[in-house]
C-alpha cells in the first residue's frame, strides 16, 4: 500500500511534456499555463531548444515542458528524435497533444502513436474557432470515447477552454486503443515485443520503431538489448523489409494514417464555411505564384529594416557610439586604471583585446540588440502564420542548392549579422541542412555593417565592376551550395510544411518567447565572447598575430596582389567583418589600392573566414570539428577565388 502510495505521488510529481505539430500553438498554451518565470535549455548532445516552467493544472503545481513540434515519432529529424526520447526516456506524468482542429488528421497521427506509447495523455483541440470558420465542427466527446482518453476544445490566443484544460490533467490515462497493422507484422511484433527490455513506453510502440527500422535507436539497443536478442531483431527486420518493397516505415504509416481517418469520419462533422475575412485573402495571395512574390519581397523588406537597419544600425550605433563608447568603456578604464595595479591586468580587462571593452562591448553593444530585433521578427513572423509561406515561396531557389525553403530565414538575416544567423539555422530539421546553411552564411553572406561599407565601396566602382563582385558572391553561394549538399554526408529534410491561416500576433506571447530566448543567449552566448577575446589576448602577448601577419603577407602580396598593408585588413576582418571593410575602403580613398585591387579585396573580404564572433557560436552550434574545417575551408576558398580573379583580370587586361 505503501508503495503504490508513493507511485501516486512519483506520478503526481512528474513532468508534464507538451507534444503536438508544428505551428498548433503549442507555444501560445505553454505561455498561458506557465505564465511565470521560463528556462530554455538544449537537449543534452542537440541543438533542440526545451522550455520548461511551472503550471497549475489539475490542482498542483507541475513542470511543463514544450518540445519542438514533430509530425512523427518515428524520427525523420532531430527535433523529432529529441521528442520522441524526452517521452521514452524521461518518464512524463502525462502528455497534453496540442491538436490544431481544422487539420486534425495531421494531429491524430500522432494521437495514435501516443496511445501505443501506453503514456498517460489528454487530447486538446486548439484553434476550434478557425475550425467553425471552415466548416469543421469535431465531436469531442465522441472522440474521447473512442480513444478512452480526455478530449477538450481550446482557443489559445483567445485564452478560451483553459480551465477545462486544467481539470482534465487530472483525468488524463493511457488510451486503450490500438493500431492494427497488416498481420505479417503483428506475427513480427508478437515475436520482438518479448526481445526488448521495459522502457518509458509500451514494448509494443518500440517494437514497431524497431522493425520500422529507425536507426536512431541503435545506440540505445546496444545499450539496453543483448547480442542474440539484437540478432532476432534484426533478422526479423529483415524478413519484413522484404515483403514490403516500398519500406515497412511506409507501411506502418500508412496503416496509421488510414486508423485517423477513420477516426475523422467518425467524428468530424461538416458545416458552410463562413465567409473569407481579410486574413484568409491576404493568405491565399501570399501563396499566389504572381501576387506572392511581391508580398515575399515586402515582407524580407520589413524585416531587413527591422533587424538589418534599425537593430545592426541604430541600435548598435546608439549603444557601441554612445553607451559605450562615451560612458560604459570610459568609465571602465578609469575605474581599472585607479584600483587594478598590474599593468598586464588592465590590458587584459580594457585593453585592446580586453574583456570591457571587446567581449563585453561585442556581446551587448554589436550582438544583443540584433539578437533581440531578430527575435521578436522571428516571433511575430513564427506567431502569425507567415513562417511557413516564406519557406513555400523560396523552396524553388533553394533547391537548386540541395536545401529547402526553410533555408531563407538565416540566409536573409545574415544580411543583419552572420552571428545571430547561426543560431537560427536551428529551424532546420536536418544536421546536414544546418551544416550547409552555417558554411554558405560564413563564405558568402556579408552582415549589415561589412554590407554597408562594400556597397559605399562599390558605388565609386563601375557597373562592370559592381555586376562582376554580384555574379562571384552568388555563384559561390550557389556552387558551394550545390556541391556541399552532394558531399557532406547525411539526408537533407523533407520540405512538409502545414500552411496555417494569417492572424495578428499576441504581443505578449511575443514578447515571452523573446525573453526567453535572450535569456539563452545570455547564458550561452556571451561567455564564448570572453573566452574568445581571452585567447586573442594570449596570442597577441605571446606574438602569434604577428606570427600570422607575417605568415599571410606572401600570399596577400603574391597571389592576390594587393599591397603588403592589406594583410592587416584581413587579420582585422576576422576580429570584426566590418573593420576588415573599412580598412580597404581607407586605402582606397588614400589611392593605395588601383581598380583591380579594389574589385579583388572586395571579393576576398566578403568571402572571408567568419569572423570571430561568427567563429565561436559556430563552435557552440556546430561543434568545434565542423567549425574548423568551415573556418579552414572559407579561409581557403575565398583566397582561391580571389586569386583567381586577380590574374584574369590582370591577365586579359579587362578594363573596370
Amino acid at each position: 500500500m505503501k508503495g503504490s502510495s508513493s507511485a501516486v505521488a512519483d506520478a503526481a510529481s512528474a513532468p508534464i511534456i507538451l507534444v503536438g505539430n508544428p505551428n498548433v500553438g503549442k507555444s501560445v498554451l505553454f505561455g498561458h499555463l506557465t505564465n511565470t518565470y521560463v528556462t530554455v535549455s538544449n537537449y543534452p548532445g542537440t541543438t533542440v531548444d526545451l522550455t520548461s516552467g511551472i503550471a497549475r493544472v489539475g490542482g498542483a503545481r507541475r513542470t511543463l515542458t514544450d518540445t519542438p513540434g514533430v509530425n512523427n515519432l518515428i524520427p525523420s529529424s532531430e527535433d523529432e528524435e529529441v521528442t520522441r526520447d524526452i517521452l521514452m526516456n524521461g518518464a512524463p506524468g502525462l502528455v497534453i497533444q496540442v491538436a490544431d482542429a481544422k487539420n486534425l488528421r495531421r494531429g491524430l497521427l500522432l494521437t495514435v502513436q501516443l496511445a501505443e506509447m501506453g503514456l498517460p495523455f489528454l487530447l486538446t483541440l486548439n484553434m476550434d474557432d478557425e475550425a467553425r470558420r471552415r466548416g469543421h465542427v469535431v465531436d469531442a466527446h465522441q472522440l474521447s470515447e473512442l480513444l478512452g482518453v480526455p478530449v477538450c476544445r481550446t482557443i489559445a490566443t483567445k485564452k478560451q477552454g483553459l480551465d477545462q484544460l486544467r481539470e482534465a490533467v487530472g483525468k488524463a490515462t493511457p488510451s486503450p486503443f490500438a493500431v492494427r497493422y497488416d498481420p505479417d507484422i503483428e506475427e513480427a511484433l508478437t515475436e520482438a515485443i518479448p526481445l526488448l527490455p521495459e522502457s518509458g513506453i509500451s514494448r509494443r510502440a518500440l517494437a514497431v520503431m524497431v522493425l520500422a527500422g529507425d536507426e536512431t535507436l541503435d545506440g540505445w539497443l546496444k545499450a539496453n538489448v543483448g547480442v542474440e536478442e539484437r540478432r532476432r531483431l534484426s533478422e526479423l527486420r529483415d524478413h519484413l523489409a522484404a515483403m514490403f518493397p516500398e519500406g515497412v516505415g511506409y507501411q506502418i504509416n500508412r496503416e496509421r494514417m488510414a486508423t485517423a481517418d477513420a477516426l475523422l469520419r467518425e467524428t468530424l462533422n461538416h458545416t458552410p464555411p463562413e465567409s473569407s475575412p481579410f486574413a484568409q485573402t491576404l493568405g491565399r495571395l501570399t501563396m499566389h505564384p504572381v501576387w506572392g512574390i511581391p508580398l515575399l519581397l515586402f515582407t524580407l523588406y520589413l524585416v531587413y529594416e527591422f533587424v538589418g537597419i534599425w537593430g545592426a544600425g541604430t541600435l548598435v550605433g546608439y549603444l557601441e557610439g554612445t553607451v559605450f563608447g562615451h560612458y560604459v568603456n570610459p568609465f571602465a578604464i578609469k575605474l581599472v586604471n585607479a584600483v587594478v595595479p598590474f599593468a598586464l591586468l588592465r590590458d587584459l580587462l580594457v585593453g585592446e583585446y580586453g574583456i570591457f571593452t571587446m567581449a563585453l562591448t561585442y556581446a551587448f553593444a554589436l550582438v544583443l540588440p540584433i539578437v533581440t530585433t531578430f527575435f521578436l521578427a522571428f516571433g511575430f513572423l513564427e506567431d502569425s502564420g507567415y513562417l511557413p509561406r516564406l519557406a513555400v515561396m523560396s523552396d524553388r531557389v533553394f533547391k537548386l542548392m540541395g536545401l529547402n525553403g526553410k533555408a531563407v530565414l538565416p540566409m536573409i538575416l545574415g544580411l543583419g549579422c552572420d552571428t545571430m544567423a547561426t543560431l537560427t539555422t536551428r529551424i532546420l530539421e536536418s544536421k546536414k541542412d544546418r551544416v550547409v546553411v552555417t558554411l554558405l552564411l560564413s563564405l558568402g553572406v556579408p552582415c549589415s555593417a561589412q554590407l554597408g561599407i562594400i556597397l559605399l565601396i562599390l558605388g565609386k566602382l563601375s557597373l562592370t565592376a559592381q555586376l562582376l563582385w554580384l555574379g562571384i558572391v552568388l555563384g559561390v553561394i550557389f556552387l558551394v551550395g550545390w556541391a556541399a549538399s552532394k558531399v557532406l554526408p547525411g539526408d537533407s529534410s523533407d520540405f512538409v510544411l502545414e500552411i496555417p491561416p494569417l492572424r495578428f500576433p499576441q504581443l505578449k506571447n511575443i514578447v515571452v518567447k523573446t525573453a526567453a530566448r535572450i535569456e539563452w543567449y545570455l547564458k550561452e552566448a556571451v561567455p564564448l565572447f570572453v573566452v574568445g577575446t581571452l585567447i586573442l589576448f594570449v596570442g597577441d602577448r605571446i606574438g602569434f598575430l604577428t606570427l600570422m601577419q607575417r605568415v599571410a603577407r606572401p600570399v596577400v602580396v603574391s597571389l592576390l596582389g594587393l599591397p603588403a598593408k592589406a594583410t592587416d585588413m584581413f587579420i582585422i576582418g576576422f576580429l570584426r567583418r566590418d573593420y576588415g571593410a573599412a580598412g580597404f575602403y581607407t586605402m582606397f580613398t588614400r589611392h593605395e589600392l588601383d581598380l583591380v585591387q579594389v574589385t579583388v579585396s572586395l571579393v576576398a573580404i566578403t568571402l572571408f573566414m567568419p569572423c570571430i564572433a561568427q567563429f565561436f557560436v559556430t563552435i557552440k552550434e556546430r561543434g568545434m570539428k565542423t567549425a574548423l574545417g568551415i573556418a579552414t575551408f572559407t579561409l581557403s576558398f575565398s583566397i582561391a577565388v580571389a586569386a583567381l580573379l586577380n590574374f584574369v583580370l590582370r591577365h586579359w587586361n579587362i578594363p573596370l
